[in-house]
């Protein structure tokens, strides 16, 4: 008799290789109680994950509409604050009009796909976030992947095609280097050879150009009819969702045909309020996003002082290169000693030997805060013999 197999066998077998890759990963849950580890880690950019203003949109927001949306979008999910929510991005980001999703991650889906499809081209920046390479995979578009921020790439791909439509899809901010996408010059590439172009701003809305409004208001190309925009309501914003801020056009062909929009319950209600009221506050703070930027600026100083390989940080996100898996981990911990709760990015989140911290800045980060995070670099420099004073 053929003995029976394991199904589970093969599971256990990859994690121990993963365990000596250094590649497991634990959830780690945050305590509500005081003294826990200082974030830097999180992408609460702005500091507004837990302000009473925002609070209190959520909490209004749950009173009037209930926790659940009850519904997709097209049937019962869609409240008024929904359709308000849909306006006030779009005006804040000078798009012409919007849609709100249940994810950043499922506007992203719903934008490549949408726009692509069979006979379609896609062109993709080498390290875009992974959920626009889903939407790459999911879209049945032929596919190029392009070094990063090469627009001459961009141009040849586009120029090449034999497909009548084209779509070029980039983040605006990369979620570990922290680096900015040449927005200006891929979309001369798009507009020269009929092409649109998708910018995911996760990591720029709240944080890039004047008032928080983002990488592609920034750089002049804010309601530009062939410019698409993704955002996240999960980072700056501090709640919940993403959506899609584009031409009408677009919008009416997410609401007729975007499986992930069409498919999917709608945001809850208290999420869509707590983002309502974080838009109010960067309207009325515009220092807020570049006191941001300056913790970013400040981060990196540290990490370079200490003989540490960094990057000139675009926005919020500031990584600290270490190499490989068990380095990255064993300097996390030396940060969690310090008080510090930091990200540690492995494969495949990055490429081989590009293991790194994530040092994400807030624009609450305080002085005493910077001084633990450079008494912990140190240490990190001084362990793996990098650091500028040994």
């Amino acid at each position: 008799m053929t003995a029976v197999r394991d199904p589970l066998a093969r599971l256990r077998d990859a994690a121990a290789r993963r365990t000596e890759a250094g590649l497991r990963r634990t959830l780690r849950p945050r305590s509500d109680r005081p003294g826990g580890l200082v974030d830097m880690a999180s992408n609460d950019y702005l500091g507004l994950a837990g302000d009473p203003r925002l609070v209190a949109g959520a909490v209004a927001a749950a009173r009037t509409w209930g926790t659940g949306s009850t519904g997709s979008r097209l049937v019962t999910g869609t409240t008024e604050l929904h359709a308000e929510l849909d306006r006030r991005l779009a005006a804040f980001t000078g798009s012409a009009a919007g849609l709100v999703f249940s994810s950043g991650f499922m506007a992203n889906l719903g934008a490549v796909t949408t726009l692509s499809g069979p006979g379609a081209l896609v062109v993709s920046d080498r390290v875009n976030h992974a959920s626009i390479v889903d939407a790459c995979r999911l879209s049945r578009a032929r596919v190029v992947i392009v070094p990063h921020r090469d627009p001459a790439a961009v141009e040849r791909a586009l120029a090449d095609r034999d497909e009548e439509h084209a779509v070029v899809v980039t983040d605006a901010v990369f979620s570990v280097d922290g680096d900015l996408a040449p927005l200006r010059a891929l979309h001369t590439a798009v507009r020269r050879h009929g092409a649109l172009l998708v910018v995911d701003e996760a990591h720029a809305l709240g944080v890039v150009g004047d008032h928080g409004r983002g990488a592609a208001h920034a750089a002049g190309l804010a309601g530009e009819p062939d410019v698409v925009l993704t955002v996240t309501l999960s980072k700056s914003l501090a709640a919940q969702g993403g959506a899609v801020l584009a031409a009408p056009e677009v919008i009416d062909a997410l609401v007729d045909t975007g499986r992930s929009f069409i498919f999917d319950t709608g945001l809850n209600p208290p999420a869509a309020g707590a983002a309502l009221a974080a838009l109010d506050v960067l309207e009325g703070d515009p220092e807020l996003p570049g006191r941001a930027r300056s913790r970013a600026r400040r981060l990196a100083e540290l990490a370079a002082s200490s003989g540490l390989e960094t990057t000139d940080p675009a926005a919020a996100v500031v990584p600290v290169f270490l190499g490989e898996p068990h380095a990255a981990v064993e300097a996390a911990e030396t940060c969690a000693e310090q008080g510090l709760r930091v990200g540690c990015f492995r494969p495949p989140s990055v490429p081989p030997g590009r293991a790194c911290l994530r040092l994400t800045a807030r624009a609450t980060l305080g002085e005493s805060d910077l001084i633990r995070l450079r008494e912990a670099l140190a240490k990190i420099a001084c362990s793996t013999g990098r650091s500028l004073h040994t």
